[in-house]
């Protein structure tokens, strides 16, 4: 996970690519639809929605089960995907993929199996107040159930960043789990994970890492990062709905209990208890979403095809422009990472005097779909000193022209709240 983006030569056709996604195509108010809420969810290529249709429309059936031919295929293309994922993230050998529904569920499956059986009263968890809720409330009951202590590594009011030192300072003896963001999704800041990481392991804490931001934009390496855990979604990587991932460390995942009890991670069972299967399968419990898993394979070679080291370098140069172009605007308050190089692809900023809504409002009549709120960072917010704000996010196929029509767009917000 690298700290500073990479400069390359070679760019793809955004206009091209463009074409790959069906829902560009479409109106928004009778207006050209300009998608800059990519942060919540991504938009789907052609290539993810034919892999979908394909599952139900040629296969159909179960996996790991049926002794028959639609079966077989639906359990290889099930199983390629991960396959696809583990060298996606570069996965180690000593590590494992665990399909979940999302970014929340691996969070939870951490939270409930791993950390309500070995954190005790007294230990610490430290995290930060950049975190989305998914990062933290679960962190806050475990603190509740078994007496651990809820750390906060301190954001620098002056630049919004973690310093090091601060890190070295807040991570001790007592720290059993740090749980941190890749990157955040309020402002795009990309905390210094490597470091905290290291920081974290020389102490012998584990270190999860919510990737549900940052790896859908930027090449990751968990052999490298050398992550304990790793959580990342799959509808804001071109997947479907309802998919994601948990790496993990075998040996840790080995210390975890399953979250669901059921079908295929059974080995063998009794009246009075039961076994269960090796990993991963001990924690796939129950019928998956074949068919979005297959949609996130295809979603996983989209990507790779393209490069993932030309989308980062894409979503730098989108950023700078955005940030060229608002600086132009009148009251216009500006939440993001001041750092270029510690800067992803979020746009956060509020109108003086204008409620967020209102200007999510005025845009959405433009054509143009942002998020506003508090996009579950409640504590964020307050650090912040804001009730909310309005969330622009871009992603691969962003082009330079949906920036310029948000612009122009944002423009008119002041011609309507005068």
């Amino acid at each position: 996970m690298a700290d500073t983006h990479t400069k390359l030569n070679a760019r793809y056709d955004v206009t091209s690519l463009r074409a790959d996604f069906p829902i560009l195509g479409e109106k928004m108010r009778g207006k050209r639809f300009v998608y800059l809420d990519n942060a919540a969810t991504s938009l789907k290529p052609q290539s993810v929605i034919d892999a979908e249709v394909s599952y139900y429309t040629r296969m159909g059936a179960n996996i790991h089960r049926g002794a028959y031919e639609f079966s077989e295929r639906a359990t290889l293309a099930f199983d390629a995907t991960r396959e696809k994922l583990a060298h996606f993230i570069n996965k180690p050998a000593d590590g494992q993929i665990i399909f979940t529904k999302g970014s929340t569920e691996g969070i939870n499956m951490v939270a409930a199996g791993w950390a309500r059986r070995k954190l005790t009263a007294g230990d610490e968890i430290v995290t930060t107040q950049i975190e989305h809720h998914a990062d933290l409330v679960p962190w806050q009951e475990v603190a509740r159930e078994t007496g651990a202590v809820l750390k906060f590594l301190p954001i620098d009011p002056e630049t919004g960043t973690i310093r090091l030192e601060d890190v070295e300072k807040t991570i001790g003896e007592r720290t059993r789990l740090v749980a941190v963001t890749a990157m955040s999704n309020v402002t795009g800041y990309m905390p210094p994970v490597r470091e905290i990481i290291r920081i974290a392991h020389r102490h012998n804490a584990v270190v999860l890492l919510d990737g549900a931001q940052y790896v859908s934009h930027h090449p990751v390496d968990v052999t490298d990062l050398d992550c304990d855990f790793l959580v990342f979604s799959g509808h804001k990587m071109l997947g479907p709905t309802g998919t994601g991932v948990l790496y993990g460390k075998e040996h840790l995942l080995d210390q975890m209990a399953p979250l669901n009890y059921g079908g295929d991670m059974i080995l063998k069972v009794w009246n009075d208890h039961s076994t269960y299967k090796e990993l991963p399968d001990r924690f796939e419990g129950g019928t998956p979403n074949i068919a979005g898993i297959i949609g996130l394979g295809a979603a996983v070679d989209y990507l790779l095809n393209l490069g993932m080291d030309k989308i980062a370098a894409h979503e730098h140069e989108l950023v700078e422009y955005l940030v060229e172009r608002s600086a132009g605007l009148t009251d216009v308050s500006v939440y993001t990472a001041q750092d270029p190089e510690h800067r992803g692809g979020i746009f956060s900023f509020n109108v003086e005097g204008v409620h967020s809504h209102d200007v999510g409002a005025v845009l959405d009549n433009e054509g143009v779909a942002v998020r506003t709120g508090f996009h579950c960072a409640q504590p964020y917010m307050r650090l912040l000193g804001v009730p909310g704000t309005v969330r622009a996010s871009v992603y691969l196929y962003t082009s330079r022209e949906d920036i310029d029509t948000f612009i122009d767009a944002l423009s008119k917000v002041k011609e309507v709240f005068r």
